[in-house]
């Protein structure tokens, strides 16, 4: 494995994770390709790529359970190791519960797993239940839970010896807009608690209100990483909201508006490259009363889908 090693955490608290040149392939299938990330303690971070990007191989080489092909991999400012596992709490894509477990005795014994006596397991998974909704079901298999329960299941487990580190990958999957909000207030509250979050999802708007910082990977390889509001900066505000009345011809005026979205109560308007503003505000007035007219920043979905949608090198 290489020594190489081009992010510098010696200065200021060890990062949670620090991966460097990490490159992973199964036969000849490269998953990931010479992948570099920080993740800073007590943040939420965001590993964001369309389907077969890499994200799951990289969250499964950050806790050991596949070992990269090359490059090396830190966390808490140490080389990964074993026993890094129990400060580390993992919520996987796929569900892995005991289907014909209780619900209160397979979170115990998942806290057991992670080094916590059977009284104290008992006290947390009790009382995460109750926070969760999940109470009144405790005594009930888990086969016997809807998807969405056991969703929540595998997010108590995850979570239950209070870890420093907070893998999810894709943890609002299932959840209806209620439990999605519910996952993530704690998510918020653990790391106001300082605790280190990374989050992998498909859901950009999530993403947007909750990371500080992301990765988006596309063919393994990082095309954006850093601070959110940085990548948001970078890509200029570029985007006008407009609402309007009446004649919507300044729209196909093609040295202004490279492209839009009519949501039919108002339109999100792309400007052209060197396109002036203040002209398309002139020409849309000329011919619609205009209710709205403000410069946004491009949305993360925007940035998102600019990114993957670039040649691959």
């Amino acid at each position: 494995m290489s020594t190489e090693a081009p992010i510098d955490f010696s200065s200021g608290p060890a990062n949670s994770v620090v991966l460097s040149s990490v490159s992973k392939s199964y036969d000849d299938f490269v998953a990931v390709d010479d992948l570099s990330l920080r993740i800073q303690p007590g943040k939420i971070y965001g590993l964001l790529g369309p389907n077969g990007a890499g994200k799951t191989s990289t969250l499964r080489m950050m806790i050991g359970i596949i070992a990269p092909d090359s490059g090396s991999i830190s966390v808490f400012g140490e080389p990964l190791r074993r026993a890094h596992m129990k400060r580390i709490g993992y919520l996987p894509e796929e569900r892995g519960l005991y289907r014909k477990m209780k619900l209160l005795d397979h979170l115990a014994f998942l806290a057991r797993l992670k080094g916590l006596a059977g009284r104290e397991a008992l006290t947390r998974a009790r009382h995460w239940c109750e926070r969760l909704g999940l109470g009144s079901w405790t005594g009930k298999k888990v086969e016997e839970l809807s998807k969405g329960m056991q969703q929540k299941v595998q997010f108590i487990g995850a979570i239950l010896h209070d870890p420093k580190l907070i893998i999810m990958d894709e943890p609002f999957s299932g959840l209806d807009p209620a439990n999605a909000v519910a996952l993530k207030d704690v998510l918020l509250e653990l790391a106001r608690d300082g605790k280190t979050i990374l989050l992998s999802t498909h859901r950009m708007d999530q993403a947007e209100r909750l990371c500080n910082s992301i990765c988006l990977i596309n063919h393994g390889r990082a095309v954006l990483e850093g601070d959110l509001n940085q990548i948001k900066a970078a890509h200029g505000s570029s985007n006008v909201q407009i609402k309007y009345d009446g004649d919507s011809g300044f729209l196909q005026e093609k040295r202004l508006v490279q492209s839009f979205n009519d949501y039919g109560n108002y339109v999100e308007v792309r400007l052209a490259t060197g396109a002036d503003s203040q002209e398309l505000l002139r020409l849309a007035s000329a011919g619609a009363r205009l209710t709205r007219f403000e410069l946004m920043e491009p949305s993360l979905e925007e940035i998102f889908i600019d990114a993957v949608n670039r040649p691959h090198e």
